[in-house]
C-alpha cells in the first residue's frame, strides 16, 4: 500500500468490538509510531497514557460525554502536552554535543520561558502530530482508529491521575471497528483551501481525491 492509499484509508470509526484486545507488541507499534513525529527543539513535549482496562475506559467515556467508542475500543490514548518540558532539557538533549545543547537551551528559554500560551499552543502542534502518526500506523496494521476532542478535560485529568502541567489535549480510540466510518460528508476542493505565492491566489485547482 502506498503512502497516499494509507491516507486515504485512515477514517474515523465510531463503534467497535469491546471483545477485542491488543497485543503488547501493537501498542509498542502505536506508541513508537506517536514518539516519532516530530517536536519543537526535540523537547517531546507530550505523554500517551495509554487505558486498556474496561472500567477505567468506561470511567473516560463518561468523562467523554458517554461516547460509546470510548468505553469498547481497544485502547484509548489520552495524548497530554508536558507544559514544563522546555524545563528539563537534559532530558532530550542528552545526545546533543556540548556546544549544541548551550545554544538549544537559551533557544528554548527564550521562547517558551514566561510564556504559558505559546508553550500550550507548542504542546497542541506536537499531540496532533504524535496523534496523527498513531492513527496512520493504526490503520497500516488492519486496525480502526479515530480521533476525539469531545471530553471534560479536568475529569479526564482525574480518571487518569495526571499531574500539574500535563493538559490532556486529545484522545485516541484504536480497535477493531463493527461499523465503517460514515460517507465523507464533502471535501473542499482545492481551489477553496490552497493558495499559491499569496493568500488568496487560488491558481490550483480540482477536487481532492478521498
Amino acid at each position: 500500500m502506498t503512502l497516499i492509499d494509507l491516507i486515504r484509508r485512515r477514517r474515523s470509526v465510531k463503534h467497535y468490538d469491546p471483545n477485542h484486545r491488543l497485543t503488547d507488541e501493537q501498542l509498542r507499534a502505536l506508541v513508537t509510531a506517536g514518539a516519532l513525529a516530530p517536536t519543537s527543539f526535540n523537547m517531546q513535549n507530550r505523554h500517551f497514557v495509554c487505558v486498556v482496562d474496561p472500567p477505567i475506559k468506561a470511567e473516560l467515556s463518561a468523562a467523554a460525554w458517554g461516547q460509546d467508542q470510548v468505553r469498547d475500543a481497544s485502547v484509548v490514548i489520552v495524548l497530554t502536552g508536558n507544559r514544563n518540558a522546555y524545563k528539563n532539557t537534559d532530558r532530550y538533549l542528552r545526545n546533543a554535543p556540548p556546544d549544541r545543547q548551550a545554544v538549544f537551551e537559551k533557544m528554548i528559554t527564550d521562547c517558551y520561558a514566561d510564556n504559558d500560551p505559546f508553550a500550550r499552543d507548542e504542546d497542541a502542534r506536537s499531540v496532533g502530530l504524535a496523534a496523527m502518526n498513531i492513527m496512520l500506523m493504526a490503520t497500516d496494521m488492519g486496525l480502526h482508529c479515530g480521533p476525539l476532542i469531545g471530553f471534560d478535560a479536568p475529569q479526564v485529568s482525574d480518571v487518569v491521575g495526571l499531574t500539574e502541567g500535563y493538559d490532556p489535549l486529545m484522545l485516541v480510540v484504536v480497535g477493531k471497528g463493527t461499523r465503517p466510518a460514515w460517507d465523507r460528508m464533502g471535501l473542499l476542493d482545492l481551489d477553496e483551501l490552497v493558495s499559491i505565492d499569496r493568500f488568496g491566489h487560488h491558481t490550483m485547482t480540482g477536487p481532492v481525491q478521498g
